[in-house]
């Protein structure tokens, strides 16, 4: 019986390289305990469960990280955690989830949902997903937008009419979206008042989305078409044989932009949620609790005449003497200490590495 039930998709597939050495390939960010005793894709679990049964929750990660997550979500039944057959970018992973829902429940409305963010306000968080799953209901493609508090380069951009209503769950068509700026133009959207962050959480049925793929990336949903039933005993081994052929490309650049352009997509302004995206070993230290000289200590430290460090040691003490604005993350087999301006290029390390073919630090 079609439902319109609201189902949730947390994309799990990242690496999060720039938390090296910390995050490895089976070890990634999303699965990692940065803040309290609960994963960051537990934690993304534990804020949809209100609104979206565990039945309803699917997970696409990668081969390297499915039993971890299996194991931090119980709850979730454990043939709706996927790996996908290769790295394809998030438009053919939603579309793989648009498929499958919407060969099991016609009417299936999904909302899509990093598993590695922070939101320091999950209540308000909650009361934002009731109105954007109706939207989707409604036929429409909706996103998330979130305030800029600063002239952020790191992000892409929801441009709006100018003039727009900016109140918290007031649903805004979508005029533009914009890749990520260098600093003057981010200081141009901060001034505007009509652009926000893209957060990478979206609404719409899943039929809608198939429709859209097929108008803007018709050869991936030619590829995705031809999947069995989920569930056949064929489904699997034909996903591995298609997905593969899929595009890489984001849904930001294959949907989105064009379907913004055709005055399909809308916005709902989240308000202050508390949204963080955790992008770095920087964003971790802004988040954490600090002492009266700015350093934010995780492990057996001792610190002297020091300020505005991170400290994350793993079964050894960490002494640090007249040093400002460092990242150090000490694990049994690798030490990275870095510029804390610099926590952004920690993953170019990892490229490093695997160019060296450093496989046992990956």
């Amino acid at each position: 019986m079609a439902s319109a039930a609201p189902y949730a998709l947390i994309l799990a597939g990242g690496r999060g390289a720039r938390f090296w050495p910390r995050s490895r390939r089976r070890s990634a960010k999303q699965v990692l305990r940065f803040f309290g005793e609960r994963s960051l894709i537990q934690q993304t679990f534990d804020r949809l469960v209100p609104l979206v049964p565990p039945q309803r929750v699917w997970v696409l990660t990668n081969e390297h990280l499915q039993a971890e997550i299996a194991s931090q979500l119980p709850r979730v039944p454990r043939r709706q955690i996927l790996a996908e057959p290769a790295q394809r970018n998030t438009a053919p992973a939603i579309g793989l989830a648009a498929q499958i829902l919407e060969s099991l429940d016609p009417e299936a409305v999904m909302g899509v949902f990093p598993s590695d963010h922070v939101i320091g306000k999950p209540r308000d968080f909650l009361r934002l997903l009731k109105p954007a799953f109706q939207a989707a209901r409604q036929g429409r493609m909706a996103v998330l937008g979130i305030q800029p508090r600063w002239p952020e380069t790191g992000y892409g951009y929801i441009q709006l009419l100018k003039g727009s209503n900016k109140k918290s769950g007031a649903l805004q068509p979508v005029q533009k979206f914009q890749e990520k700026p260098d600093q003057k133009t981010a200081q141009r959207y901060l001034r505007s008042g009509n652009f926000y962050w893209n957060a990478g959480m979206f609404f719409w049925r899943a039929s809608v989305l198939l429709d859209a793929l097929r108008r803007y990336l018709p050869k991936t949903a030619s590829l995705l078409a031809t999947l069995p039933r989920f569930g056949s005993r064929s489904f699997s081994d034909r996903l591995g044989e298609v997905f593969p052929l899929c595009e890489n490309i984001s849904i930001d650049y294959a949907v989105l932009q064009p379907a913004a352009a055709d005055k399909r997509v809308v916005v709902f302004p989240a308000g202050d949620i508390g949204w963080n995206d955790v992008g770095s070993w920087n964003a971790v230290y802004e988040l954490h609790r600090r002492d009266p000289n700015g350093n934010a200590l995780r492990g057996d430290s001792l610190i002297h005449d020091s300020t505005g460090v991170y400290v994350d040691s793993d079964g050894k003490l960490v002494a640090l003497l007249g040093v400002k604005d460092l990242i150090v993350v000490d694990t049994p087999d690798a030490l990275l200490i870095a510029d804390r301006r610099r926590a952004q290029q920690v993953g170019d390390l990892v490229k490093r590495l695997e160019t060296a073919g450093r496989h046992d630090l990956l």
